[in-house]
């Protein structure tokens, strides 16, 4: 039966919008802590920011390049879908200023005020005239704008203030085309540009502490000083309004075959602050000679993506908000867990002869896989280390650790993704340092992203070889294990390990395409591996065998594997998915997918694990994969999907699975009316992550 979903998705950015109003939906409710509530809109704000980097100006790019008819996206041209991301961008915009004006209500009642700068005590005066001098002014671009200068190119991510320099004039009658006078003021007007230094200096100014905690913008803490800014200027009247622009994050890479991938990155990136601008937010209070004045300078044209907003951007860093008040204003410490099989002074090789082990973040603790990399890089018997490298801590242990087995004279292979968004500056970095100290760096294949996490180490005892890999869901970053749900698997499984080689050399001899009975590997295999699980499914179905299939994603939205689980749904095949973000599948259509259900997770850790779970006719497979469901991870990819063969690390993911599903507290439906609605669970309250830190910690006393 050939089954087409072309008119049954949710195209991908709509359904991505609908994660990002998942995340605002954390802000404004109210169970959760109120300092967490404004990080996530932080969270909301830099979520907005990236898509518009990347999918609008994808979209944009799209529209701008064909009018052709079969390009459509969700059953929608390119620019019937910016439309209408423009409009729900503008509804979100919206909203989120209101739960943000909540917030701030909230944190007054708290002892917490945000002050501005008509509000400052003659002590608080003191402190921010100092603070300007000695802190933010050394630090700060202050640009006049006019006719005779060249506009700026404004950077991306900063938040602007338009400042308005009036002169008082005299008033004169001036002459209309239809012989009538009007009545005009001849002010004199300039305007200029200050860029906030808030990376330099922090967005969150605190002040002297008087009966309450007080908070201030450093946009404000300028306004205040303005008069101080511009006191060469002859003014009777000053203003400032903030503005921040998106630009386009794709990267050009050029055909220049005389130069490295590397130079060509190094150039991209560069170039990359200059992107054209797909996004334009402002407060909406700017007076409109202001607004149309820049958006004259900056020739744009495309009013779609001009936002009037409110008085503060950049939200994003209420991310790194400061707690001044009581630890109730945030989470509850759920403090990381050791691992029962991996004491301190046992070695972890010889724990991996005996036995897999899963490594579950951010309950355990990711140091288990610096301590790995640490006795590899001093056991005499260890020749080679292996490792993938996608997103790195700023301050990474990975890299100290790699870098002390390649002085230990072991033979280390880094491959690393020097196009990993966002991150390709911090990879440059990584890649020369690297090479400075004698590693051996690799950039993968052309063409394909190396997304997947694995660690080889390959050891030698006379002539027997032994090899001990980690792969993993999720990068080998410390920073980011703490905040994200993820499973690495450590294993010495010859099947695996072997096969983990053979992906090595495919990364480092890309003219090869290997064969693997075990992996399923992207760009070659993936696709093909699940549908041919699937049908699998479907025949015990029909045969009347136990069939279903339970998976936990981070994006769902490749159509022949949609396609693929609405024919499994159609013969009977329970199908229970858990999907964080994108989910362009619609559970519950009469006579397509009546045995689908779908959720969607969000708490305070981000759910980035992915688990694969086919019943297989009463003897389940078990997967855990780097990659999602969707093209550019089956096709544009180096992925890494595992089956896992441990009989206890299979219960341990199907206890977790089993947890997670009778969430009802955090977790919404993906559903027809896309409407995000809560689940309604009748029984006691079960947030799943809490309960999988009860699970993991009961899973450690058990172990004693």
């Amino acid at each position: 039966m050939k089954f087409t979903s072309r008119t049954n998705i949710v195209a991908r950015d709509i359904s991505w919008l609908l994660f990002n109003e998942r995340v605002l939906q954390e802000a404004s409710d109210e169970n959760n802590p109120l300092i967490e509530r404004l990080r996530f809109l932080g969270i909301f704000s830099s979520n907005m920011d990236e898509f518009f980097r990347v999918r609008y100006a994808s979209i944009k790019r799209l529209s701008q390049l064909s009018s052709d008819p079969r390009r459509r996206l969700g059953g929608k041209s390119p620019s019937e879908l910016l439309s209408e991301i423009s409009k729900i961008a503008q509804d979100m915009e919206a909203r989120s200023q209101k739960v943000n004006d909540v917030l701030v209500k909230e944190l007054e009642e708290e002892g917490i005020s945000l002050v501005d700068e008509k509000s400052l005590t003659a002590g608080q005066q003191d402190f921010v005239r100092k603070y300007f001098i000695d802190r933010v002014s050394p630090a700060m671009f202050t640009l006049i704008l006019g006719e005779e200068y060249k506009f700026p190119e404004l950077k991306d991510k900063s938040i602007y203030l338009a400042i308005k320099l009036v002169k008082k004039g005299r008033e004169v009658f001036i002459e209309q085309e239809d012989g009538e006078q009007k009545l005009e003021s001849n002010d004199e007007i300039q305007y200029a540009l200050i860029e906030i230094p808030s990376d330099l200096v922090g967005r969150f100014v605190e002040l002297p502490k008087y009966g309450n905690q007080y908070i201030m913008y450093l946009e404000d803490l300028i306004r205040y000083n303005l008069d101080y800014i511009f006191f060469t200027y002859d003014f009777d009247f000053i203003e400032a309004h903030t503005l921040k622009i998106t630009r386009d994050a794709e990267l050009d890479l050029g055909d220049d075959v005389s130069k490295s991938f590397l130079e060509k990155m190094t150039r991209s990136v560069i170039n990359r602050r200059a992107g054209d601008p797909v996004r334009f937010i402002y407060d909406k209070e700017m007076p409109s000679d202001i607004l149309d004045f820049l958006l004259k300078k900056m020739e744009k044209d495309n009013y779609d993506s001009v936002i009037p907003g409110g008085r503060y951007h950049n939200k994003k860093d209420y991310i790194k908000f400061p707690n001044i008040g009581s630890k109730h204003l945030e989470f509850k410490d759920l403090p990381q867990l050791n691992h029962p099989d991996l004491d301190m002074d046992r070695s972890i090789l010889d724990v991996l002869r005996k036995k897999d082990v899963l490594l579950f973040l951010p309950f355990h603790s990711f140091s288990y896989i610096i301590r790995l990399l640490r006795e590899a890089a001093i056991d005499p018997k260890v020749e080679t280390i292996q490792v993938t490298i996608y997103r790195l801590a700023s301050s990474s242990r990975i890299i100290s650790a790699l870098v002390n087995a390649a002085k230990n004279g072991k033979h280390v292979t880094v491959v690393i993704e020097l196009q990993a968004r966002f991150d390709e500056a911090a990879n440059i970095r990584w890649t020369r340092e690297l090479q400075a100290e004698g590693v051996h760096v690799v950039f993968g294949v052309p063409g394909l992203k190396v997304h997947s996490k694995m660690l080889l180490i390959t050891r030698k005892v006379e002539k027997k070889i032994e090899r001990f890999v980690s792969i993993g869901t999720g990068n080998y970053n410390e920073s980011t294990s703490k905040l994200y749900t993820d499973y690495h698997l450590l294993t010495s499984n010859k099947e695996i390990t072997k096969e983990v080689e053979l992906v090595f050399d495919f990364l480092e001899k890309n003219y090869k395409i290997q064969k693997y009975n075990h992996l399923l590997v992207s760009p070659h295999h993936t696709r093909k591996s699940f549908i041919k699980l699937i049908d699998t499914e479907i025949e015990n179905a029909k045969k009347g065998l136990p069939s279903g299939i339970s998976l936990k994603l981070n994006g769902l939205c490749d159509i022949k594997l949609i396609d693929k689980l609405y024919e499994a749904s159609s013969y009977g095949v329970q199908i229970k998915l858990v999907v964080r973000g994108i989910c362009s599948l619609i559970p519950g259509v009469k006579g397509l997918s009546d045995n689908i259900s779908a959720i969607s997770i969000l708490d305070r850790y981000l759910e980035h694990s992915r688990i694969m779970v086919f019943e297989n006719g009463g003897n389940p497979k078990y997967f855990i994969s780097s990659a999602d469901w969707m093209p550019r991870n089956l096709d544009f990819r180096v992925e890494v999907t595992v089956p896992v063969y441990d009989e206890n690390i299979k219960r341990q993911l199907r206890d977790h699975l089993d947890i997670i599903w009778k969430d009802n507290v955090k977790s919404r439906w993906h559903n027809k009316e896309q409407n995000n609605a809560y689940r309604s669970i009748k029984g006691p309250k079960i947030r799943s992550q809490e309960a999988l830190h009860d699970y993991v910690k009961k899973q450690l006393k058990r172990g004693k």
